[in-house]
């Protein structure tokens, strides 16, 4: 039984080896006296990670869409996954990558903390599970787009697929609400960035009128955006692997998660979709959508949060993982852009290799502009190989303990 972040201790995590986070770095050692450079202790990681929005399925929601399902239970999980990855896009946009959410504090004692507790509650609000159209990234609304490729509600997703709904969601949302004007998201086609088309959707056209939102409690994070450019979400899908995970694409799995720009990995393995957002040695920290719990009306005055934070850290080894999966990045700035293609470029190769097998490469000029000779489709239906069913059986999985390492 949880209690707060009171969770039963696992044995194999180590006291010795850093914790990463979406680019944080949090050690244990730094509650001694040993110097760990710019990391965090691990108090630190626990209010980073309870402050990552946590969206799960959810039962008694309205019908979707003319549907009987009033459940996502046991298929909607990659969607979820996908949402959770979008909402720590926001996250950075809106309030910045250092907002944490403090629980215990009361946001009305300070103006500060009640102008960020109304963003943070406003982004929830767009994920709320209903089909209003002031939630247009919520489970009803990426359905009902799925439907005009073809999907029903019910239906599975790989993370390609969702990849796409997040940003058809996104250019919709924009038509109608004047927070999404100025944010975009880029969806790499066959393993591949191109430069071009990503400055021709962030730079504006003439005439453009742009919101800027930032962070109501940090100056830095609202004055960063560039003059007449978007900020934007990139997505990667990409496939490591035929039908298990090739190993030399660990290194840069893990090395993508220590970066700035990193918003995290949907995937998960057969029959289970997970969202990555950090790792300690060879085990994957996630959040699990598996969890179904009863729907929360978001548009009620002071509608409580607890159900979207999870205060349970749980992991999953590397290895297991499965090929089929869509890395998350987030750049604010055109400057910050050109920094994340330069920085990540190191970790796109495995080790020892030569270069001819990247996860993914960059481009120049524009993709319309690309010969369509031996392009490289990737496959969107790895996790749903098999026939579906939530289990936990064989899923290397726990809940750790946080508060002390033995």
């Amino acid at each position: 039984m949880v209690s707060g972040w009171l969770v039963k201790m696992k044995t194999n995590f180590s006291k010795d080896s850093a914790v990463w986070l979406l680019g944080r770095c949090y050690h244990k050692r730094l509650e001694g006296d040993i110097d760990t450079g710019d990391a965090g202790g691990i108090e630190e990681f626990k209010l980073d990670f309870i402050s990552r929005i946590w969206l799960t399925y959810r039962r008694e929601f309205p019908h979707l869409n003319g549907s009987s399902f009033t459940s996502d239970c046991g298929w909607g999980c990659m969607l979820r996954s996908g949402q959770m990855l979008l909402a720590q896009a926001l996250i950075c946009h809106f309030l910045g990558r250092d907002w944490r959410w403090r629980a215990e504090v009361s946001a009305s004692s300070q103006h500060r903390l009640f102008m960020e507790d109304s963003v943070h509650r406003r982004i929830i609000k767009w994920f709320g599970d209903s089909a209003s159209r002031n939630s247009p990234l919520s489970l009803h609304a990426l359905v009902s787009l799925g439907e005009e490729s073809g999907k029903r509600p019910g239906d599975w997703y790989g993370p390609a697929s969702v990849a796409h709904l997040l940003r058809q969601a996104v250019e919709t949302a924009s038509v109608e609400n004047d927070h999404f004007e100025g944010i975009q998201v880029y969806v790499a086609q066959d393993c591949a960035i191109y430069i071009q088309d990503v400055m021709d959707l962030c730079e504006p056209k003439r005439g453009a009128h742009f919101v800027r939102d930032g962070n109501p409690s940090n100056e830095d994070a609202s004055n960063a955006f560039s003059i007449g450019w978007k900020a934007v979400v990139i997505l990667v899908p990409v496939r490591l692997g035929t039908e298990k995970l090739n190993s030399i694409y660990g290194p840069c799995l893990t090395a993508i998660l220590t970066m700035d720009n990193c918003i995290g990995i949907i995937g998960g393995r057969p029959k289970h979709s997970l969202y990555f957002i950090g790792f300690q040695d060879d085990k994957l920290i996630h959040l699990d959508p598996h969890y179904c719990q009863e729907v929360v009306d978001v548009w009620e005055a002071g509608f409580p949060l607890h159900s979207f934070h999870c205060r349970s850290p749980r992991k999953m080894t590397l290895s297991r993982m499965d090929p089929s999966c869509c890395l998350g990045f987030y750049c604010r700035t055109r400057e910050e852009f050109n920094r994340f293609v330069k920085n990540v470029k190191p970790f796109l190769v495995p080790p020892h290799q030569k270069g001819e097998y990247p996860m993914f490469v960059f481009c120049d000029g524009r993709s319309k502009d690309a010969l369509s000779i031996n392009k490289v489709t990737i496959p969107d239906d790895s996790l749903s190989s098999a026939v579906y069913h939530d289990s936990d059986d064989d899923l290397e999985s726990e809940e750790f303990e946080i508060l002390e390492f033995k």
